[in-house]
């Protein structure tokens, strides 16, 4: 069964979301999100979802929406 998104919550990251979930610096997380581009095999302007970027860091998508409210 196919989970239902709520209006409040989002479903793309960027570098800011990733500073507030990890707690690192900027550039730190811009390094991140880049690295998380090249995984996912993603064309320039293309974003980062929750679920890839919880696929990738290992971190509960859960715990990542709750950071993003």
């Amino acid at each position: 069964m196919e989970k239902k998104l709520r209006k409040d919550h989002r479903v793309v990251l960027y570098v800011k979301d990733i500073c507030n979930i990890t707690g690192r610096k900027y550039r730190t997380c811009w390094n991140l999100y880049q690295e998380i581009l090249r995984a996912f095999e993603k064309q320039p302007g293309q974003y980062i979802t929750v679920q890839e970027f919880s696929l990738y860091t290992g971190i509960n998508e859960e715990l990542v929406q709750g950071t993003l409210k």
